[in-house]
C-alpha cells in the first residue's frame, strides 16, 4: 500500500507498552504523530525517543498524541525506555507499538510485503522503519518523512511542521519557507483579492500570485 497526502491512513489493532490499541479509536479526535524505528537499544533512536519525551508539554498543547513504532516486542519495549529516560531525564509516557510482525510496517509502506525478519538481525534489516506520519483528527495523512539510520531526526522542525498544518487547516492559509507562529502567512491564489481583504483585512502582495498578511 502507497500512502499519499491526505489518503486515510490505514486503521490495524496492535500490542503497545501501554496495551492493546485499535489505531483510528487511539487517535480519536486529536492530531497523532506515529514515528517508526528499525530496532530497540540503538543509539540514534535513543536519542530521538529522547527528543519526543521532552516535548511532552508541547504535544500536549497542541491537542496531538504521539505514538512511536519498533520491531521489537513490548517487553524490550518496556526494558528500552528506562534507558530512553535515563539518557533525556524525561518521561516516556506515550506507547510504543510492538511490530515484531512488521504488520504496521508494512501497511505504511515502510517495507515491502515480503519483508521478514532473519535470526540474528540487525537494526539495517528494517533500516526503511525510520519515518514519521502526521495524522489530523480526520484519520488523513497531513504530512510524511523518511529519515536513514545515522541522521537524527530534527523534532523541532516535526513541532514546527504540525504548527502550520493545524494553522493552515484552522484559518485556510498557506505558510512560506522557514515559517513560525507569528510570523506573516500566504494568502493562497485561489483566494480573490476582494475576499483576501474581507477575511484578512490589509495584506501585502509581494507579487501578484505572492500575497502575504498576519493572522489576527
Amino acid at each position: 500500500m502507497s500512502l499519499r497526502i491526505n489518503a486515510v491512513v490505514p486503521d490495524f489493532e496492535a500490542n503497545t507498552s501501554q496495551g492493546s490499541i485499535r489505531f483510528h479509536d487511539w487517535i480519536g479526535d486529536s492530531w497523532a504523530i506515529l514515528f517508526s524505528h528499525p530496532k530497540d537499544f540503538t543509539p540514534v533512536c535513543t536519542t530521538e525517543f529522547g527528543a519526543v519525551a521532552k516535548l511532552g508539554e508541547e504535544w500536549k498543547k497542541r491537542g496531538t498524541k504521539v505514538i512511536g513504532v519498533s520491531v521489537d516486542g513490548v517487553e524490550d519495549h518496556k526494558r528500552w525506555a528506562g534507558d530512553i529516560e535515563t539518557y533525556s531525564e524525561s518521561v516516556v509516557d506515550f506507547p510504543i507499538i510492538a511490530d515484531e510482525g512488521l504488520e504496521v510496517s508494512k501497511l505504511f509502506d515502510m517495507l515491502p510485503e515480503d519483508a521478514y525478519l532473519p535470526d540474528g538481525r540487525t537494526p539495517a534489516d528494517s533500516a526503511t522503519v525510520r519515518s514519521v506520519f502526521i495524522i489530523g483528527p480526520d484519520k488523513q495523512l497531513k504530512l510524511s518523512m523518511t529519515y536513514p539510520m545515522t541522521v537524527g531526526r530534527n523534532f523541532a522542525e516535526i513541532l514546527r511542521a504540525l504548527d502550520a498544518l493545524q494553522a493552515t487547516v484552522k484559518h485556510g492559509i498557506a505558510t512560506p519557507a522557514d515559517w513560525t507562529v507569528g510570523q506573516d502567512v500566504i494568502i493562497p491564489p485561489s483566494v480573490s483579492n476582494e475576499d483576501a481583504k474581507a477575511k484578512f483585512g490589509e495584506f501585502d502582495a509581494v507579487l501578484p500570485y505572492l500575497r502575504k498578511t498576519k493572522l489576527k
